[in-house]
């Protein structure tokens, strides 16, 4: 039987997450910026595939890594509506703290990565569109997204 306060829930559910994903993401990119020191609009605008390739595999570890963070808004939201609350805080928590720390283990991990290639400044190389340091950096970014994936879950899961 299709209950109507189910699919109510699924909208609400999917809109929040579409939301926060948003947000998610421009603070990934903004983070970027930072670490980078260049214009990524001006060099993706210039055709530059190194910096298109590193700032999708961002998005895509920023993904990974608070997909957790985004079913406990789920399940918080399914909770608060049978008078919960304190579920959907808990799931806004765990939300941020999966922003906080996909964000600062892909900055570490870039820098990393940067210290231990001494003879490849790989930022200036991202710069001059060097798709060989782009992969590189993807790889590092993706990996350290699935790493801590599961330590994530794990912080967060005490709090839900």
């Amino acid at each position: 039987m299709v209950s109507i306060v189910g699919i109510g829930t699924g909208i609400i559910q999917l809109v929040v997450a579409i939301i926060l994903a948003v947000v998610a993401l421009y603070i990934g990119f903004s983070v970027f910026g930072k670490i980078t020191k260049m214009d990524e609009q001006k060099e993706l605008a210039k055709g530059n595939v190194a910096v298109g390739i590193l700032i999708a595999s961002i998005f895509i570890a920023i993904g990974i890594v608070i997909q957790s963070g985004l079913a406990g808004i789920s399940s918080g939201l399914s909770k608060a509506l049978a008078g919960d609350f304190v579920a959907l805080a808990a799931g806004v928590v765990q939300l941020i703290l999966g922003i906080i720390f996909a964000v600062a283990a892909i900055y570490i991990a870039l820098k990393v990565i940067d210290k231990l290639t001494p003879g490849i400044p790989l930022f200036e190389e991202l710069k001059k569109g060097n798709v060989a340091a782009a992969l590189a950096m993807a790889g590092v970014t993706l990996t350290t997204a699935i790493i801590i994936q599961s330590g994530v879950l794990g912080i967060t899961a005490a709090l839900v």
